[in-house]
């Protein structure tokens, strides 16, 4: 897989000046860098210009590491991260970059991405404008649009650089004949009936953190910002075609104009809190539930996407790490929501590296939670670095001297060997999952205990969603990986998956139980219960 391009702004024809604004002054003192003292969990910060972020690392008693240390316990970056830094990584460090994310926070590979994604499950992304890339797609465009004029149909299209950022670049357009052929851009329609805010568009930054990606683990936060236009909304005409300051929601645009509303209070201004926002769907007998289900749904649809690439990308960089390891990787996301005017949600783009400026208190407040709910809920441990030798060092025993290893089966043993061989290989297959789930488990507990304002959207409780998104994720590694995802197949059908620790205590207690039969041993059950179905045993059978 290539590597990822480094992050980018291209320029484009603005007529704005976009400087970097002053931030939020905090009451919060900044800590005097101490003497690193033993059992200290470090940070290494110097990849981040935020102040909030080496605030929010003050604030969890982290000690932050001098700007060349490499064996800090976290490492925080703004842009994105090299594979190779990442390969580099011990189990017991924490990045805030994932590998192969990429593929769904640059523009043009989003859209190139969701594009394959409608061709195979239509019915389930209906929520991407439709979208062309250039030059590839200039055709098609073209013929779309002779396509609308024999229909006697205009509609808008909004132009963005490919991998432009902060609303450099982009324009509106109705006539498709004057784009160029061979600049790299975005063209999507246009959504003209947005949900509006005091007759004003907006759109919802939504935050969103991944700790994992084997196995894929999403969380949604529960606020965020409403960033609002700043001139009143009309939908697109001949002559309002180049007023950003009505059809972009981006912040980056608005705080130039004059009529920017900046504001101490989440309730008032040009941005606002997506909690006050919830508050006002509810006062005006909007369904907060449904709105908070459709974003969801969005997020993990859209991750889901991306998971192909990032897993493959993953164990490129980290070979040999059994599946349910601990990930040395993690991301917050800013997802940008446009919602129409019947509170349906629409994906404009995510953002890898979200701006975690503070230049109002309202940005402060809810940067502030995102990462330390964060921080929270990655549980980084003093412990992790001494258990993480110990763990290469018996590992490193193991491989020395065989312990543990089952032994290979010769050619022309008998039926008999192979049987034990085989019950050997499903014990080892059995306990290494036992190990996961409870793993998982205890990882979960500590989830539940901190998520704070965060939710765990995937996996999700609810069984039947589970079972949807879980199809999808197959459909998603048939789409992208074709030929090379057959081991990602095996690994997704494999019934051990689903089982909790109780089911796998039952197969191994079986295993015990066919193993003495063959060792001529009157075999007794010793659990409670009939144990496992042959059924099972079957599937276990057809999933090596």
């Amino acid at each position: 897989m290539p590597s990822l391009p480094q992050e980018r702004v291209i320029q484009g024809p603005s007529p704005l000046d976009l400087n970097t604004e002053l931030p939020y002054q905090s009451t919060m003192k900044r800590k005097v860098r101490k003497k690193k003292k033993k059992g200290t969990i470090t940070a290494n910060v110097a990849g981040t210009k935020f102040e909030i972020v080496r605030l929010v690392i003050d604030e969890m008693g982290f000690m932050k590491t001098p700007d060349e240390d490499e064996t800090s316990n976290l490492i925080w970056c703004d842009s994105a991260v090299q594979q190779e830094k990442i390969a580099e990584l011990q189990n017991y460090q924490r990045i805030n970059h994932f590998p192969g994310m990429g593929e769904i926070c640059r523009k043009d590979f989003l859209a190139r991405n969701m594009t394959k994604m409608i061709k195979s499950r239509p019915l389930d992304y209906t929520f991407v404008p439709r979208t062309w890339i250039f030059p590839a797609e200039y055709t098609q465009f073209q013929n779309y649009m002779k396509e609308l004029k024999k229909k006697r149909k205009q509609k808008t299209f909004i132009v963005k650089p490919a991998n432009g950022a902060m609303g450099h670049g982009i324009s509106l357009i109705r006539n498709g004949d004057k784009l160029p052929s061979q600049d790299h851009l975005i063209v999507q329609e246009y959504i003209d009936k947005p949900f509006l805010m005091e007759g004003y568009k907006f759109d919802l930054r939504i935050y969103i953190l991944v700790t994992s990606c084997d196995p894929l683990k999403i969380f949604l936060y529960h606020d965020g910002l409403v960033r609002m236009g700043t001139e009143k909304y009309i939908p697109p005409n001949e002559s309002n075609l180049t007023q950003l300051y009505m059809h972009l929601t981006n912040y980056s645009v608005n705080k130039h104009n004059e009529h920017f509303e900046r504001d101490e209070t989440e309730n008032k201004g040009s941005k606002r809190s997506i909690k006050w926002f919830t508050e006002f769907l509810q006062a005006n007998q909007h369904d907060v539930a449904k709105f908070w289900s459709d974003i969801s749904e969005l997020v993990v649809k859209t991750l889901i996407v991306a998971e192909p690439h990032v897993l493959h990308a993953y164990r490129m960089c980290r070979p040999g790490q059994p599946p349910g390891s601990e990930s040395v990787c993690f991301e917050v996301l800013g997802f940008d929501i446009l919602l129409d005017r019947k509170l349906k949600p629409w994906l404009l783009e995510i953002n890898r590296a979200p701006s975690f400026g503070t230049d109002q208190k309202i940005d402060y407040d809810v940067k502030r939670g995102v990462l330390l709910n964060a921080l929270k809920l990655l549980n980084i441990r003093t412990s992790d670095k001494r258990r993480n030798l110990a763990k290469q060092k018996a590992e490193a025993q193991r491989r020395l001297y065989g312990q543990n290893s089952i032994k290979r089966l010769l050619p022309g043993s008998s039926d008999w060997e192979q049987q034990r061989h085989q019950l050997e290989r499903r014990k080892e297959e059995l306990k290494e999952r036992l190990a996961q789930v409870r793993k998982q488990v205890s990882k979960e507990e500590h989830e539940n205990r901190h998520m704070g304002n965060y939710r765990r959207i995937y996996p999700p409780e609810d069984k039947t969603l589970l079972e949807k998104y879980e199809n999808l994720l197959t459909a998603a590694f048939q789409t992208f990986l074709s030929g090379r995802a057959a081991s990602f197949q095996r690994e997704l059908n494999n019934p051990l998956k689903r089982m909790k620790e109780e089911d796998i205590l039952d197969l191994l207690e079986q295993c015990e139980i066919d193993d003495e039969k063959l060792m001529g041993k009157t075999a007794k059950p010793r659990g409670p219960k009939g144990r496992i179905t042959h059924y099972v045993v079957k599937l276990l059978k057809q999933s090596k």
